[in-house]
């Protein structure tokens, strides 16, 4: 396919068409790798249908609404009914979503006047079961005004449903879920194979949006962190990195913040056999205070998120020199400023591979190694 019908109002895919990834990213990090003496790689996927995960707002008048993302500078939403990027069930979740407001008469959200049910929906596609976990952001404190909407939707989704949640967001903001998620049917937790290990990921918890090209990173993860290494991973979300590397590991230290994250992690915890969940601690908290949990003979992970890595934790890395430190970033200005600081403070840029999880888009994710450098 090399045209899209919801262009050029769709702000969603600036480069469509492109094969390769994002030219100014690949040249930024690559000229990083040049200064530094690194060895510079690209990793690629499929270019459509890859996107197993989708945030969208709803917007519209009632029997008329429109279920996308919203056009540049504004809240009004481009419907992409079609989305070509989207794994096929996203775009199914979303027509059933429209046909059950249209049929029941449910208003969509208005932001100027903060008014109206229905704000957004969120998709994740389970890759076993080829199911949706879905989620409905409403504007309402408890669900009851969405049940009929909830039903409706469930009958019309039938077996491609995993799970239906609905979620509160009743304060005027334009952070997508609120703080409440009821459980309307299926399982608690999404389920994926990543690396050898079943990770469970909760509504309220990140995943990644393309987990071919991430499962390509996760096999270079697991060739660079030597067997019986002490393992800290910081910032690790629901272990989508870390739990396939325990079993190899003499000890793991997990850090997280997010809640939902830690309720996810816990779970996928006890998927292990008790000998390996012995040689497992977990550290709730900031990245900064599990930073005591590294030493010389660590092998240290970190995904942090766009903004990188904590201030204080840039000099404890600098202090503890780990023996080797990966770095995934999805933020490419804060992982170069963050790269040029840590080789400031004794660590040795080796490689650095840019994988497009994001095509046709000006981003990409990337994974560094880190080695600790040996004095001349």
């Amino acid at each position: 396919m090399t045209t899209c019908p919801h262009l050029p109002a769709c702000p969603g895919c600036p480069r469509f068409g492109a094969h390769d990834p994002a030219p100014d990213a690949l040249a930024s990090l690559r000229a990083l790798c040049e200064r530094q003496g690194a060895a510079f790689d690209v990793k690629a996927g499929a270019r459509f249908r890859f996107r197993q995960r989708a945030r969208l707002a709803v917007r519209g008048r009632r029997g008329a609404p429109k279920i996308g993302i919203f056009a540049e500078r504004s809240h009004r939403v481009v419907d992409i009914p079609s989305c070509e990027i989207h794994h096929p069930l996203i775009n199914i979740v979303a027509a059933a979503l429209k046909a059950s407001m249209r049929e029941l008469g449910v208003t969509c959200y208005v932001d100027a006047l903060h008014v109206g049910l229905v704000r957004a929906i969120q998709v994740a596609v389970e890759r076993s079961t080829q199911t949706a976990q879905v989620v409905l952001v409403c504007n309402a404190s408890d669900p009851a005004s969405a049940r009929p909407l909830l039903e409706s939707l469930a009958r019309r989704l039938g077996p491609k449903l995993h799970s239906l949640w609905w979620n509160g967001n009743p304060e005027r903001t334009n952070v997508i879920l609120g703080p409440a998620f009821e459980r309307i049917l299926g399982p608690e937790y999404l389920v994926e194979e990543l690396a050898g290990a079943r990770v469970f990921f909760p509504p309220a918890a990140f995943g990644q949006n393309n987990l071919d090209v991430f499962d390509l990173m996760l096999e270079q993860i697991h060739a660079r962190v030597p067997a019986d290494a002490h393992l800290v991973e910081l910032y690790a979300g629901c272990g989508a990195i870390g739990l396939g590397l325990v079993s190899g590991a003499r000890s793991v230290v997990f850090n997280e913040l997010g809640q939902a994250s830690l309720a996810g992690l816990e779970r996928g915890l006890g998927e292990l056999t008790p000998t390996e969940r012995a040689r497992v601690r977990v550290v709730g908290g900031s990245a900064e205070v599990a930073a005591d949990e590294i030493t010389k003979d660590s092998v240290v992970i970190v995904d942090p998120p766009r903004k990188g890595l904590e201030p204080l934790l840039l000099p404890a890395l600098g202090a503890r020199a780990p023996e080797r430190l990966l770095y995934v970033s999805g933020g490419l200005g804060s992982f170069i400023r963050d790269a040029e600081i840590l080789v400031t403070q004794g660590l040795r840029l080796t490689t650095a591979t840019a994988y497009d999880l994001f095509p046709y888009t000006e981003h990409v994710e990337t994974l560094a190694c880190f080695q600790r450098r040996v004095p001349s």
